[in-house]
């Protein structure tokens, strides 16, 4: 069985430092950040589901919190979309060492909110780094905005359950915007959180093979 360290992690943003859980096969091709929805942290059952599917396909992960706990208690800061987005490439600027000692591809991997935060970050990422593919899961891409939507390069795989009306007719018609490649996946007889047996397994199979196809596209040059 292939190594995989574990690590725990610290992001630090001014006065703020957040944690975070870096999961690492030891041939890793890439490393998948994940970017969860109001309310909800890196010990997300559902997002540590999808990222041992991710591990076991060779891929490494980091699970953290978007918010302090502070800030976390009041609404405001968990529907912040820019705010977000800002954490997630603070985040992305933590594992730039990282990803360029080791030439791993960059992700996010986002849910609900995290997913328009997600797409603001890709659409625009750090200086001299790049985000090779985004997987939502029942995101609110739509909420990353117009601007934000036509500026993604990434490609963007966007999965939704059959149940969960609302936000599969807000997908597709964010799709319109992106320019990018991208993929509309429809879970059948899926609700939002994906609680249907076997539904959240299928997240994480397409989710890894989206991420593996695009890592090994991008090539082997950071």
């Amino acid at each position: 069985m292939e190594h995989i360290t574990i690590e725990q992690v610290r992001i630090h943003i001014g006065d703020i430092a957040l944690p975070g859980d870096l999961t690492l096969p030891e041939a890793a091709s890439g490393l998948v950040l994940f970017a969860h929805g109001s309310g909800s942290s890196r010990y997300s059952v559902r997002s540590r589901g999808v990222a041992a599917t991710l591990n076991r396909v060779g891929l490494g992960t980091l699970l953290f919190d978007l918010l302090a706990p502070d800030e976390d208690a009041g609404r405001s800061k968990r529907f912040d979309i820019a705010l977000l987005g800002e954490r997630l490439k603070a985040a992305t600027v933590t594992v730039a060492h990282l990803t360029r000692d080791r030439h791993l591809r960059l992700g996010y991997f986002a849910a609900s909110m995290g997913a328009a935060a997600a797409i603001r970050a890709a659409a625009e990422p750090p200086p001299r780094m790049r985000i090779d593919a985004v997987v939502a899961r029942g995101g609110r891409v739509d909420l990353a905005g117009h601007e934000a939507l036509r500026q993604l390069q990434s490609p963007t795989l966007m999965i939704v359950g059959e149940a969960d009306p609302v936000v599969l007719k807000l997908n597709a018609r964010a799709t319109a915007w992106m320019q990018c490649e991208k993929r509309l996946e429809v879970i059948p007889g899926a609700t939002h959180l994906f609680e249907q047996p076997g539904a959240l397994e299928q997240v994480g199979e397409l989710a890894g093979k989206w991420f593996c196809q695009h890592f090994a596209a991008a090539g082997g040059n950071l």
